[in-house]
């Protein structure tokens, strides 16, 4: 941070509370890796990863990326194409639900989605372009709606590069990878650009044949929190995809670890999206607007269960979607300030209408047998809310908020006895109290209400199109209630910490059905959990994160079956050094523990714990070239990045047997990247 740069933070910081994240930091680059949060963060669990820090990561796929998160898994059980699986708060999040993720303002979650609610597929970040990663758990916000209970991941991009970059990547298992991005004087503002593209097989014994390409163009004037800018991203991929396979079958020698069963799974994907957003800040008021449309499409072909509905054809399945996005968010705050102390009050309005089509096709490499389902769904929602920070004295504050969200579901099925209307409205409170900071210490009690929204289609529905059985309605929106207490501090010099303790109660769980590719609500659940997130920065070259959380899930109500909850996760651990000495090298090194799991509902039967060890090494030859070498599992584990438990037949077997289903983490590699800045 340059001398310049300290005035402009700090009357950034305290002109206006309403700049807490959005709004200060893009304006200078910050100097350390977390953002202290100390007299702005609203609980102990939220918080800001800066670029730097985020350029210190090792991730395998971009998704990754949110792992800086504290205590989220990010995993994958399919080809690379496919959306990643995510793991927070003593949830298995399956695709995203439960998790709200933004990029740059635009929602990321996919409603009523065909495989699974709230599909969250990252893919199209650039992680060059991210500059910084903004977090939140619990629905203690009323700025967040729909699928953020767990917690909420906002990726924000960069208006400008100070420097371009030019990147060629090659590594082991046939990656390959090239990124041109920069910024350009244009006119009154600033033109940046992005290309990227990508190649990548995987250690499979049938190659993923991942092909990616992905593209950025943003115009911006102005600063983050004083100004505008207006985006376009472009994003294409094709791949093939090694689903879950039983582990019987590995364990007598049917099928190596990285072999697959159905070599035509897969799919197809493309996004394009065009954004704008605007900022304007004062001392007494600041107002926002940002609006978006984007068009997803996906063709997606899965077989899980293998050769046990169809012997003939086999189980392959398809969950087209195809959607178009468009949304508004707009917020006004003003700004008061009184010699006791300050206040803050902002009023907020969020819309967004998803017109979608999507089915369930039985296909044979990817050739359509016969269509179980097919759909057109449009579903609309309206958000608003008001959410009010007083600092009454230098050691109180509190963040007091209300949200209410109405939503309308309309589904034309081809079935029309599932066709139909539905609606449904909720209100959300939130408080939080903030006490503090004595001695650079803050104490934290959090309360409030959140929500999902469940898939359209079960909204309406009155027979299971799979079975022609009378099916049950699901309620549009499920609550969600929260209680947290948290501490942080940064008494010690250089140490950050946070600790906390959590309660949170589903009124309906989502569970992940392995035959059908998707999810189904079912019972109301309750959460424990504590977390443990510190951050030290020993030396001026020397940093070590620490981040520890444990979780206990069960289902409410009696149920012969039993109260565990399938997948939810439960120990999480991750132990990180960056190292950046004077001199032309630097490294990183990441440890990351996936603890055992539930499997089924009375426990009998378990995950093992996955293990992982990632690293990177980079040498600057000079002032603007560098190369790196990134290492993944570099202890060479055989474990899984994912497990599921349910039936299936392999071709040849008489009957359907339950089993252990998973997905390898991927061997050992190495990737080789020269980067140069200009």
């Amino acid at each position: 941070m340059t001398p310049r740069s300290l005035p402009l933070l700090l009357a950034a910081l305290f002109s206006a509370t309403a700049a807490r994240a959005d709004d200060i930091f893009q304006r200078v680059l910050i100097d350390g890796s977390r953002l202290n949060q100390l007299g702005v963060a609203d609980s102990a669990n939220a918080g800001s990863v800066t670029q730097q820090q985020l350029d210190a990561r090792t991730s395998y796929r971009p998704g990754e990326l949110l792992e800086a998160v504290p205590g989220l898994i990010v995993s994958q059980h399919s080809g690379e194409g496919k959306a990643n699986q995510f793991y927070l708060r003593g949830f298995n999040l399956d695709h995203g639900t439960d998790l709200r993720t933004t990029v740059d303002e635009m929602p990321v979650n996919q409603r009523s989605h065909g495989h699974g609610q709230g599909w969250t597929d990252l893919n199209f970040l650039i992680p060059e372009l991210a500059m910084r990663l903004d977090y939140k758990k619990g629905p203690y916000s009323a700025a967040q709606g729909d699928f953020s209970s767990a917690g909420a991941a906002s990726v924000v991009y960069a208006n400008r590069l100070t420097q371009g970059i030019a990147s060629v990547g090659v590594g082991q298992n046939g990656f390959r990878r090239a990124l041109l991005a920069d910024s350009l004087d244009a006119g009154d503002g600033s033109l940046l650009y992005a290309l990227e593209a990508q190649h990548n097989d995987g250690p499979f014994t049938q190659p993923d044949r991942y092909r990616k390409r992905n593209g950025v163009l943003r115009y911006s004037e102005g600063y983050a929190n004083n100004g505008f800018n207006v985006t376009a991203m472009a994003y294409d991929a094709s791949w093939n995809a090694t689903d879950q396979i039983p582990l019987r079958a590995v364990q007598d020698g049917t099928l190596g670890r990285f072999d697959a069963i159905d070599a035509s799974d897969g799919g197809k994907a493309q996004r394009y999206s065009l954004s704008g957003a605007w900022r304007q800040t004062t001392d007494d008021v600041s107002s926002r607007v940002s609006a978006y449309v984007i068009a997803n499409r996906l063709a997606l072909f899965s077989n899980f269960t293998y050769a046990m509905d169809a012997p003939d054809n086999g189980d392959q399945f398809a969950q087209p979607d195809r959607r178009v996005t468009a949304g508004l968010d707009a917020s006004h705050t003003w700004h008061r300030h009184t010699d006791r102390g300050s206040s803050d009050t902002t009023i907020g309005l969020q819309l967004q209408n998803d017109n979608i089509r999507n089915g369930l096709y039985n296909t044979r490499q990817r050739q359509t047998v016969s269509t179980t389902r097919q759909d057109h769904i449009v579903e609309s929602s309206i958000g608003v809310y008001g959410e009010n920070s007083t600092r009454w004295s230098r050691w109180l504050r509190t963040v007091a908020g209300l949200r209410a969200d109405a939503y309308r579901f309309d589904v034309r099925s081809d079935r029309p006895e599932n066709s139909g209307k539905a609606s449904d409205h909720l209100f959300s409170p939130s408080l939080s109290v903030i006490a503090g900071p004595w001695r650079d210490t803050e104490a934290y009690i959090n309360i409030g209400n959140g929500f999902h929204s469940n898939d359209a289609r079960g909204t309406t529905i009155t027979v299971d199109p799979k079975t022609g059985e009378a099916a049950d309605k699901v309620t549009p929106l499920v609550r969600s209630r929260g209680l947290e207490l948290g501490l942080r501090s940064a008494a010690i010099a250089g140490l950050q910490t946070s600790l906390s303790l959590y309660r949170l109660d589903f009124d309906s769980e989502l569970l992940f059905i392995g035959d059908a590719g998707a999810t189904e609500a079912g019972r109301p659940s309750r959460r424990y959990g504590i977390e443990f997130s510190s951050y030290y920065k020993a030396a001026r070259w020397l940093s070590l994160d620490l981040d520890l959380a444990y979780a206990r899930a069960r289902s409410r109500g009696s149920d012969p079956a039993g109260d565990f909850i399938p997948g939810a996760i439960e120990g999480v651990a991750q132990l990180a050094m960056t190292v950046t000495p004077p001199g032309p090298w630097s490294g990183s090194l990441r440890l990351r523990y996936f603890g055992p799991r539930p499997l089924v509902e009375d426990n009998s039967v378990r995950s093992s714990a996955s293990v992982g060890l990632n690293g990177r090494i980079a040498y600057q030859i000079d002032k603007t070239l560098r190369v790196e070498v990134e290492g993944y599992n570099l202890a060479n584990r055989r474990d899984s990045a994912i497990d599921y438990y349910y039936a299936s037949r392999l071709p040849g077997e008489a009957q359907p047997v339950d089993d252990i289903h998973f997905h390898p983490v991927e061997s050992r590699s190495l990737r080789l990247t020269l980067v140069k800045n200009f």
